[in-house]
């Protein structure tokens, strides 16, 4: 994988159209890929988890998912050509193994969540085979039961949408146990691909304003919403006077 480093966690400078090559070169694999989408968020987060910073440090596509992490690097010899929002590219997935024969299991959001995603993605993508779904609400038990099916049912892809570190520390524990070819760490996305959360109209997205629309729509993430000047703060910090 092809890096730079933003405050020590490695992310690719791969374009979208060329980490949308790379996830269909790993279904022609028979091993299990990792795919993380990290924002500024999950960088800092890193940042204190030894264990999350592992896990992105050994993944196999590591995607600048928000715009800050695409700043941070500007600051790098080596830098980030643009975002890979993670939604976008497994849209792109969907599209093109539509045909192809491919078979995905989505896990995460909550009740009815991946159920719902699940249905709107094959109806959009005619021929997209989702084969199994269960929500992000687990115990112990009902996690191994989870483990079972994904076994049984052999899926290509694993879609995870549980959240950070959750979701990276899920797909890092059972990378060896799963008949899968390829999991992805992808946040939210299912509350999109299932109409409960808005996209940002395309204007947005092209401005690379998609977090100011989230703000606007969603005032209560506000206080979220801070923990991006800080990153650009600590960012700033570490390159003019090194250290953490």
């Amino acid at each position: 994988m092809d890096t730079t480093e933003v405050l020590n966690v490695p992310v690719s400078t791969y374009t979208k159209e060329e980490s949308s090559q790379l996830l269909l070169g790993f279904l022609s694999e028979n091993r299990n890929h990792i795919l993380i989408t990290p924002n500024p968020e999950i960088v800092l987060e890193a940042r204190k988890d030894p264990d999350l910073m592992r896990i992105i440090k050994s993944a196999d596509l590591v995607v600048p998912d928000g715009i800050g992490v695409v700043i941070a690097s500007k600051f790098n010899k080596v830098k980030i050509p643009e975002r890979v929002a993670g939604y976008d590219l497994i849209q792109g997935l969907f599209n093109n193994i539509k045909d192809g024969g491919a078979t995905v299991y989505l896990l995460g959001g909550g009740k009815g969540v991946a159920e719902l995603a699940a249905k709107n993605m094959m109806r959009k993508y005619k021929g997209l085979n989702i084969i199994g779904v269960n929500d992000g609400y687990f115990d112990g038990r009902k996690e191994k039961l989870i483990i079972e099916e994904i076994n049984r049912l052999k899926p290509d892809i694993l879609l995870l949408g549980l959240g950070y570190p959750k979701q990276e520390k899920f797909a890092d524990k059972y990378k060896s146990a799963l008949p899968v070819k390829l999991t992805c760490c992808i946040g939210g996305s299912f509350d999109v691909m299932s109409g409960k959360t808005k996209r940002a109209p395309e204007l947005f997205q092209k401005l690379n304003l998609e977090w100011f629309y989230r703000l606007i729509t969603e005032p209560s993430r506000f206080f979220r919403m801070l923990r991006l000047p800080l990153f650009m703060f600590i960012v700033i910090k570490e390159k003019l006077f090194g250290g953490n």
